[in-house]
């Protein structure tokens, strides 16, 4: 285990280290380029840094052996290892935060077999049943007789209808069910911790990153063993491991889960007087590809 730390530790400083040379190479160039409109020279060069970093992803020899590797446990020290980088370039502030992005539950994810599950833990939180109907209109897209769960779209015509692509897309939701039932029951539930928003459907529940709020939705538990499961993160390889009772069993069986899921979300900020970028996307370490991009700049 101490020689599988030391070599996520010297992961974590080489890939500081070639992110710093190449971002400040890459700014170097924008910088001689282009210094005539302020915030569009930043937006430029929050552009090039999102690039400059899915290259060294692509390419960095070290995560490739981690990949390699095949091994859910050296994935999670390498996750350990580079979680929280901060570094500057060309008077840039820049942090980056790398975790995995199979950790939260995506509400595409919803079938008549978990249906249930995710009922029983909304009325846990005291949140009225209907709510669970107009998240399903929000991911149920267009219907020709507008036969939908709820009024919904009568207020909100334009509201996209395929996924809910973003948290202020999901507020928008949250809203209109507590004007319709007049109900705040929903600060219940933290759902940052709950949801993984995007418009990709196959997707699996990595067990070594579920969330506390993940854990008590896929097995019906109490907060303090949904607490106990997510302090062994990193450790779980087979079902066994996790020492489930029957009915935890069964309810875990009704969604889609792995042990090893190496699909990184990254999110950077970027600083720079009064300018300032959030950049969120997604990696896929096998496939080597950046997807679910999200600029707020």
């Amino acid at each position: 285990m101490k020689q599988r730390g030391a070599i996520a530790l010297l992961i974590t400083v080489m890939f500081v280290i070639l992110i710093t040379v190449a971002i400040g190479f890459g700014l170097k160039e924008v910088n001689h380029a282009s210094k005539i409109v302020q915030n569009e020279n930043f937006t430029y060069q929050s552009s090039i840094i999102v690039e400059d970093i899915l290259d060294i992803l692509k390419t960095n020899k070290d995560i490739s052996a981690v990949l390699e590797a095949n091994s859910a446990e050296m994935f999670y020290l390498f996750l350990s290892q580079t979680a929280f980088i901060p570094f500057e370039a060309s008077g840039l502030e820049i942090v980056m935060k790398i975790e995995s992005a199979r950790g939260k539950f995506s509400p595409l994810m919803i079938d008549e077999k978990n249906l249930p599950n995710i009922q029983e833990y909304l009325n846990r939180s005291m949140i009225n049943s209907r709510y669970l109907d107009i998240l399903l209109d929000g991911i149920g897209k267009i219907k020709e007789d507008n036969s939908y769960n709820s009024a919904i779209f009568d207020e909100n015509p334009y509201l996209y209808r395929d996924s809910i692509v973003s948290f202020k897309h999901l507020g928008k939701i949250n809203d209109f069910y507590r004007r319709e039932f007049h109900d705040n029951a929903l600060k219940n539930i933290d759902f940052t911790k709950l949801f993984y928003l995007s418009s990709q459907k196959d997707l699996a529940i990595d067990l070594n990153y579920a969330t506390p709020e993940v854990w008590e939705m896929l097995l019906g538990c109490t907060k303090e063993r949904a607490e106990f499961l997510y302090d062994g993160e990193g450790s779980y390889t087979q079902l066994s491991d996790l020492e489930l009772d029957e009915q935890e069993k069964e309810n875990l069986s009704h969604f889609k889960t792995s042990f090893y899921e190496p699909t990184l979300f990254v999110t950077i900020e970027i600083r720079e007087k009064n300018n300032q970028a959030f950049i969120t996307f997604e990696y896929d370490v096998k496939k080597k590809k950046g997807s679910n991009f999200v600029y707020e700049i």
